[in-house]
């Protein structure tokens, strides 16, 4: 006797790609930054009140840069998308047999029957050509559209959310314990962020939290001994 399938839904993550690479981008850059600048000067031998002034301008600065990359790199990006829309919409407008057949080598391509591929094809595009085209012909979907608004105020955010882990640290933390505690909250904080990110994005947490957290430490350990470099020989 034969199990009748039973339905059920399906929660995948393509969704969140956008905004989640953004996010962790922003926040990963936020602490290391941060925390290296704090670090870095701090290690010079600068007094506690040039340490939280640099910080703070690291924080400001750097906020601004990331919205404004993120903001033209994403605008660039979906320049690109529009225009390729713009050219398949002419196109299907004007060689709409040429562009049925074109969708079904798709199609074929990927395994399907030369005229089952040619009947779904037509029965795509007498529903949204453009999309058929777009999605299966270009690989633009709603779901990795360019967004350079949502992309620049996510960076900013986090950028600037990341970023005021190390500085609340460097504001609490007494003047002989400055450093290893900079240093501590840092390395903790981007184990979290590691780890919610590998979580969101339905990756493995350990791979993604031992990567976020190495790399970062190693920038401000690098950051940490220019400044003390420095601070001897200045």
């Amino acid at each position: 006797m034969k199990r009748s399938a039973v339905p059920h839904s399906e929660s995948h993550l393509t969704h969140r790609i956008g905004w989640l690479r953004a996010a962790v981008l922003g926040a990963n850059d936020g602490i290391v930054s941060t925390a290296s600048l704090i670090v870095g000067v701090a290690a010079a031998s600068a007094a506690r009140s040039d340490v939280l002034i640099a910080g703070i301008a690291g924080l400001v600065a750097g906020a601004m840069s990331m919205a404004s990359g993120e903001y033209v790199s994403v605008s660039s990006q979906s320049d690109t998308e529009q225009a390729d829309l713009a050219r398949e919409r002419v196109e299907i407008a004007t060689q709409p047999a040429f562009e049925h057949e074109e969708l079904a080598q798709v199609y074929v391509k990927r395994g399907v029957d030369l005229n089952l591929a040619r009947k779904v094809a037509g029965q795509l595009m007498a529903k949204d050509a453009l999309g058929a085209h777009a999605e299966d012909e270009l690989g633009i979907s709603k779901a990795t559209t360019a967004r350079p608004i949502q992309a620049a105020l996510t960076s900013a955010a986090t950028f600037s959310a990341g970023a005021a882990v190390p500085l609340a640290a460097a504001a609490v933390a007494p003047s002989a314990w400055l450093l290893p505690i900079v240093f501590g909250a840092a390395a903790c904080s981007l184990a979290v962020l590691g780890a919610i990110g590998a979580k969101t994005g339905g990756a493995g947490m350990w791979k993604g939290t031992i990567r976020v957290t190495f790399w970062g430490v190693f920038a401000m350990g690098v950051t940490a001994g220019i400044g003390a470099a420095l601070g001897k020989s200045v």
